[in-house]
């Protein structure tokens, strides 16, 4: 068990899930994973529930359902990828000019943190993340944890720039030009992904998860009701990863690394 106790600058620090059928997803995910499970009451009413997922009592993610405006909205089930940063109001307001949309400004969440949600110039949503007394995941380099967040889009160059000027990240771009890595102090901890010509998705994040088989992964998250989106596949050096959705439709990613 890697324990960490708080993120520095510009990491990536915190994935959480909003869906459609919380209890399906929970389900899901617990299985899926292994994990452990809090729910905290967030409202008047009976679905109105945040539940952290936990590994020996560890948070690495969480999940809720969709708020009824985005629900209403046509957003659908969705990972977020969250970023630390020292000074949500600051970092928040650096959005704009390079480039971005601040879609809710920076507001506390009680006495766990202070965040906003902000959208990159490719249409990609994330959140930034002040840490109070909820660093994010506690739990880093191991079996069923976040362990990487990537951009899809169809401007790597200027979706870099952004996460550069906004979040401080540096990047390290491939010989093709088809993928940068996201690093913080020299350390890659995401990367962006040029979409192909012929991939008519939208600009999004995606969030993988390590695990100890990523073919055994496949075949469990299949038997428990998700979609393959890409099959299992090798990247020489590195590992090997899936792409897959949940039953509400949520995209993830699984992922073993090389030894």
């Amino acid at each position: 068990m890697t324990e960490v106790t708080r993120h520095d600058q510009g990491s990536f620090s915190w994935a959480e899930l909003a869906t459609s059928d919380a209890k399906a997803a929970k389900s899901f995910y617990t299985s899926l994973f292994g994990w452990s499970f809090g729910d905290t009451p967030i409202g008047p009413g009976p679905e109105d529930v945040y539940t952290t997922l936990t590994i020996g009592g560890k948070s690495v993610a969480a999940l809720h359902k969709l708020h009824p405006g985005q629900a209403a909205a046509g957003v659908p089930p969705n990972w977020m990828t969250y970023f630390t940063v020292t000074d949500v109001d600051a970092t928040t307001k650096k959005v704009k000019a390079a480039g971005g949309t601040v879609l809710v400004e920076p507001f506390d969440v009680m006495d766990l943190g202070r965040m906003s949600v902000v959208q990159g110039p490719e249409g990609a949503i994330f959140s930034l993340w002040q840490a109070g007394k909820h660093i994010g995941q506690q739990l880093i380099n191991q079996d069923n944890v976040p362990c990487w967040t990537e951009l899809q889009t169809k401007d790597a160059v200027r979706s870099g720039q952004f996460l550069s000027d906004v979040v401080g990240l540096g990047l390290k771009t491939g010989p093709d030009g088809s993928y940068i890595e996201l690093q913080r102090g020299g350390t890659s901890i995401g990367g962006i992904r040029l979409l192909g010509k012929d991939e008519q998705m939208p600009p999004h994040w995606l969030i993988y998860f390590m695990v100890p088989d990523a073919d055994a992964a496949v075949k469990k998250a299949q038997s428990l009701g998700a979609k393959v989106l890409m099959p299992a596949m090798n990247i020489e050096k590195v590992g090997r990863f899936a792409v897959l959705a949940d039953p509400q439709g949520a995209a993830f990613a699984v992922f073993k690394p090389s030894m």
